[in-house]
This record gives C-alpha cells, sequence and structure tokens, in this order.
C-alpha cells in the first residue's frame, strides 16, 4: 500500500462472503450498468470458485466504495480515478488472466490507460458503446412471435447462428481447442434458463437473441442476430420487440443492452423497438 493509501484510509482487498450485503448496495446503485457483475454474485455469491473470478473491493475509511470483478472480463464497479488506479496496480501485480476490460466507459478507458504499458497491445479497443434501456413493451414495433424461446432439441440448430454471431462481432471464433465443447456448454445453459429466443424456420434460424445476464432490477440482452439475406427487411426490429417482451414478463422491468458505436443500423434498431441511451461502455478485447 502507497503512503497516500495509508494516509487516506484506503486499500483494496479481495471480498467473501462476510463483504456479500455491501456488494449487493453497491451494485444497486446503478442496476443497469451493473447487470453483469450482479447476475454473477446473486447466482454464486463471492466464492471464487463458484464465481469463476475475484471481487476487489476498494475500500475507504472502512467502507466499500468501489469494486471490480476479476474473471474471463475485468469489469470496474462506480470506480473514481482513485479506485481505478488501485485495481489497475493489483491487476498489473497479477499479470492478465482477462479476454477483456468492460465496463462503464470512463472507469474501463482508464483502467486500460495504466495497464496498457505492461499489458502489451489490445487486439481491438472499442472506447464507445451506447448502453440503451426500455422499460416496457415497444410503444411502435409489434412483436413478431415466431421468436420463440429455444427449447433444448433445437441447440443444434441455434448454436451454428450463435457461432456466426460472435466470429462477426468479436473477430474471432469461439470454437477454440475443445472443438467448441465450452462455447456449446454455454449456449446450452442459456436455453435450459429460458433466456434464449429465436426464430427458427426450415432448420434455419432467421433472427436470435439471448439474455445474458439477469438481476431483479435489470436484465441485459446479447447476441443478437439476423441471417445476412434478411437484414434491413425489418426483421431484427420486430424480433427484438419479441425478445422485450419475454424479457419484461419473466425477468425484470427494465431490459437494457450496449452496442458498438460504428454500428450504425443496429442501433437504428433499438431507436426503432424503443430503446434510450442512457450512458456508455467501452470494451477491450485481447
Amino acid at each position: 500500500m502507497s503512503v497516500l493509501s495509508r494516509v487516506r484510509g484506503t486499500n483494496t482487498r479481495l471480498l467473501g462472503v462476510a463483504d456479500l450485503a455491501d456488494v449487493r448496495a453497491l451494485l444497486a446503485r446503478d442496476p443497469v450498468s451493473n447487470v453483469f457483475v450482479a447476475s454473477r454474485v446473486e447466482a454464486s455469491g463471492l466464492d471464487p470458485w463458484r464465481l469463476g473470478g475475484e471481487v476487489w473491493g476498494h475500500i475507504v475509511n472502512g467502507k466499500l466504495d468501489a469494486l471490480c470483478y476479476s474473471g474471463a472480463n475485468l469489469v470496474p464497479v462506480q470506480a473514481n480515478p482513485e479506485a481505478v488506479r488501485a485495481f489497475a496496480e493489483r491487476a498489473r501485480r497479477q499479470g492478465r488472466r482477462c479476454s477483456s476490460i468492460v465496463g462503464p466507459a470512463d472507469a474501463a478507458m482508464a483502467l486500460w490507460e495504466q495497464l496498457r504499458p505492461s499489458w502489451g497491445p489490445a487486439r481491438e479497443v472499442r472506447s464507445s458503446q451506447p448502453l440503451m434501456e426500455i422499460r416496457g413493451s415497444s410503444p411502435t414495433v409489434t412483436p413478431d412471435f415466431r421468436v420463440k424461446p429455444v427449447t433444448a432439441n433445437q441447440i443444434d440448430t441455434l448454436l451454428p447462428a450463435c457461432i456466426a454471431m460472435f466470429t462477426e462481432e468479436v473477430g474471432v471464433s469461439p470454437v477454440g481447442d475443445d472443438n467448441g465443447y465450452s462455447y456449446r456448454a454455454r449456449v446450452s445453459e442459456l436455453v435450459h434458463a429460458g433466456r434464449a429466443f429465436a426464430w427458427i424456420e426450415d432448420g434455419h434460424v432467421v433472427f436470435k437473441a439471448e439474455i445474458g445476464a439477469v438481476t431483479e432490477q435489470a436484465c441485459q440482452i446479447q447476441g443478437v442476430w439476423t441471417h445476412p439475406a434478411l437484414r434491413g427487411k425489418g426483421v431484427a426490429a420486430a424480433g427484438m420487440a419479441a425478445v422485450v417482451e419475454y424479457a419484461l414478463r419473466d425477468f425484470a422491468s427494465v431490459v437494457s443492452l450496449y452496442v458498438n458505436d460504428y454500428n450504425a443500423p443496429a442501433r437504428a434498431v433499438y431507436r426503432k423497438v424503443g430503446f434510450e441511451e442512457v450512458g456508455a461502455f467501452a470494451s477491450i478485447l485481447f
């Protein structure tokens, strides 16, 4: 700990079961921005083995001031510049274990600026990704309920569309050294949880999306994909309106997503459905 930290009464430490109430209270300050970490904590608590990562806390005068999830993603939460510096120092000592840094744009980009000299170049930096939400049914688009929850016997039909979406969005295939076993398991998990939706016709996916993170306060849509031959024909807007209906009915009263700022067609679709911009995320991909 630096002299400055000791003077200010701050420290950064691994959080555990005894901190759970304070963690939940901090996450609740911004349920939409914090939905990913909150959903992980609600499902698995703070035990690193169950959580698949660690949660670090920035403590100021004995109180939890900010936190950072460190797992497959590095995610700062409610992190001011002092907390970002502390999290960067801990991450630097640990070495890079994540495949991305993601979170509110100011904190995520500040974290990356401090880690870049030691972590080396990123594969891609997406510095501005509008965070959008909708708090009710689409006021303008009629849902197309040919989009339905995917069933277990449709996983093999859904999977090629998921791989295509991931590859198109992230720039690398999710089929790794295990021949796609881990990615298929994740898709299957979403299907069995009732959080994968698709319009499937003649054995092919026309449109699909998943709800990747869920809390009592908010949920987050991910993996939106329309068959390339049908883009620009209204399929995505009607499909998204349907997914919003399922989300509102079964999961949370606020439905959110974030999107690349350069993806003008997707942003136009979400605005048409009724999503409004409420902030900005950033993603640094390795």
